[in-house]
């Protein structure tokens, strides 16, 4: 019969309706204001749960919801002033070793996180935090590698026993090799040749000297920029979801910055803090006994068996970003030890260099970016903070090379806190080259709050308008094409927050357009109904033609516009991607309500019985259906 779906088919539509409903109302639920407590170490006890609670009472700030894990503590606050109040409390309470962010707990009920439900993320732009912008030096990046060749030229060299006179570093992209005869630099030049495949080499003679010019094409470089800002993006993306910072966004910003976004964050010192606490690692060797003042430098290494001066020679002899992973553990006597694995060029550096100097000292040097905060006058006489970059390097090993080293090997003699630090500063990667912050901006949780309660409002005006039109419009089919709309918007929140997608200000535009376009296929089934009425078939038939017919257009229509998305997801950023990932889901879920959705109802009001006329509006033509 016409009309009429089986059961199966209206109890898996009912199905998806109930299913859309229970996982949308996590949304209903707002975040409680609350104070993220952490430190450098990711050990908190309770002495540190002691202290802050002591701070908060004593500052007389009401708290609830105390939660403790292994890595964190957090406290819930009823208002954003509290929240404040407890972070300034609780910063006084502890030492700059804890990081103390502000941030939102989720109030959903057990039982709906239980079966998955949860809330969508809020963008910066409706939740507030703060956005930086940062550059990435890449002179350094280039130089760095630069730098990184010569050692390994050096190494090269030593191995083959062929004496030069100088390796000299002329520029970022420019190594000289000098020679006393054209013997040893034929012979050298043939060794690197097979060790540096990217490197230009060019012979020269001056002043009775032989030369080899090894320097990087503009390719190599420009490829060098590629991977150095690549891989900068993922060691900030990594050292930010360290904190917990839910959904943050680290976005490659033309060719040598990077937009870095943290939702949930008003304090941008707190923000700046967790970017500058990105470390390098450089592995060294021990300066020989009598060596130039200028070939090393001297660190004041402290060990569990005392405070050692070591003199570390300049030459670096791996880089932190050829180690591909690093675990704190423990060795066999109980003491804690770091294991680190390399990669395959990071292997074969490590194993010509310890081969060659068995018997001498290793050192590690950690290399942390930091900040300090300047007071001075500005032209009006007040006083102004400026933030100011400096570079700390630290030894933090000094061992023994007992044998050549392969692609993993271990890092002993440290505490276990230092070897917790080591492991996690590994894992989160090294920055390939210095960044600086160009622009910094902060949004705070009242601005968030307004976009959201204006974007939801705008929501709630134009899905009343719609559904006051298409009831007055098209009479009962108009009453199901409003169902299937209210069941659309449950299911883009549904989905949303099935696949982790971020709600922000263009992402709610998305939805407002999707609310006006998820009409669109039933005005056109609608109006096929009504032309075929009007051509005289019977109202069951005219029902069938007109959602058989229209499908075809319908489908054409959504599939441009969702390639259109597609194309400004994969090529945007921001806030276009947000609005591109609405507007997608909202495509989606409307062919499915517009055309299965709407035709369940109109099947059950109309299906399986004989129908004169059917209630679809447009003058008096069609008027109200009357059952025989």
């Amino acid at each position: 019969m016409l009309n009429k779906y089986p059961l199966w088919k209206n109890l898996l539509i009912l199905l998806v309706a109930v299913s859309g409903l229970v996982y949308s109302l996590p949304n209903l639920y707002e975040d409680d204001e609350a104070i993220q407590i952490t430190n450098e170490s990711l050990n908190i006890n309770e002495s540190d749960q002691a202290v802050v609670t002591t701070a908060l009472e004593a500052a007389q700030v009401e708290f609830f919801g105390e939660e403790m894990s292994e890595t964190r503590l957090l406290y819930r606050f009823n208002t954003v002033e509290d929240q404040l109040r407890a972070k300034t409390a609780i910063e006084d309470a502890l030492t700059r070793d804890y990081i103390i962010a502000l941030n939102l707990a989720p109030t959903t009920p057990a039982w709906m996180q239980a079966i998955g439900a949860g809330k969508m993320s809020r963008g910066l732009d409706l939740q507030g935090g703060v956005h930086f912008l940062m550059e990435v030096d890449m002179e350094a990046a280039v130089e760095r590698r630069m730098a990184d060749n010569l050692s390994n030229v050096r190494s090269i060299l030593r191995e083959q026993r062929l004496r030069t006179r100088g390796i000299n570093l002329i520029s970022n992209s420019h190594l000289e090799v000098r020679f006393a005869n054209a013997e040893d630099r034929s012979q050298a030049r043939s060794e690197l040749l097979d060790n540096f495949p990217e490197l230009q080499f060019q012979n020269r003679e001056a002043e009775a000297v032989f030369i080899i010019d090894m320097r990087m094409t503009p390719d190599i470089m420009l490829q060098i920029q590629r991977e150095t800002l690549q891989a900068n993006r993922t060691t900030l993306m990594n050292r930010v979801d360290e904190l917990g910072v839910a959904e943050p966004t680290v976005q490659q910003q033309g060719s040598n910055r990077i937009v870095v976004e943290l939702p949930g964050v008003q304090d941008p010192a707190q923000a700046i803090n967790i970017l500058q606490r990105i470390a390098t690692l450089e592995f060294h060797l021990e300066a020989q006994v009598g060596a130039p003042s200028t070939s090393y430098e001297t660190y004041e290494y402290v060990s569990p068996d005392g405070t050692f001066i070591v003199d570390v020679d300049n030459d670096v002899i791996l880089q932190g970003d050829r180690i591909s992973n690093a675990v704190s553990n423990l060795d066999q006597n109980g003491l804690p030890q770091v294991q680190i694995s390399l990669d395959a060029q990071g292997g074969a550096q490590i194993n010509r260099v310890t081969r060659e100097n068995v018997g001498r000292s290793m050192d590690i040097l950690l290399i942390e970016t930091k900040s300090r905060v300047n007071l001075s006058l500005n032209d009006e006489g007040e006083e102004v903070e400026e933030t100011e970059f400096y570079e700390e390097r630290r030894l933090i090993s000094h061992a023994t090379i007992r044998t050549a080293l392969g692609r993993q090997f271990v890092i002993t003699g440290l505490s276990p806190r230092e070897a917790n630090d080591i492991s996690l500063l590994i894992r989160a990667g090294s920055l390939s080259a210095p960044m600086t912050i160009v622009e910094q901006s902060v949004i705070g949780p009242t601005m968030g709050q307004e976009n959201l309660e204006k974007g939801l409002l705008a929501v709630q005006i134009a899905s009343a308008l719609v559904v006051l039109f298409m009831f007055a419009y098209y009479r009962v089919f108009g009453l199901a094409a409003n169902a299937a709309l209210i069941m659309n918007i449950l299911l883009i929140f549904t989905v949303m927050s099935a696949i982790n997608a971020t709600l922000t200000l263009p992402g709610i535009v998305g939805i407002v357009l999707t609310v006006g376009m998820a009409v669109d296929a039933n005005v056109l089934i609608f109006t096929r109904i009504r032309e075929e009425l009007s051509n005289g078939i019977s109202p069951q038939q005219a029902i069938d033609a007109g959602y058989n017919r229209a499908f075809t257009t319908i489908l054409d229509a959504n599939l441009t516009t969702f390639l259109v998305a597609v194309v400004l997801f994969t090529i945007g950023t921001g806030p276009v991607r947000g609005f591109a990932v609405t507007l997608m889901i909202g495509i989606i879920t409307s062919m499915f309500t517009a055309i299965v959705g709407t035709r369940a109802i109109v099947n059950l009001i109309y299906g399986g019985r004989k129908v004169q006329k059917l209630s679809i509006g447009g003058g008096n033509l069609f008027k109200t259906a009357e059952a025989t």
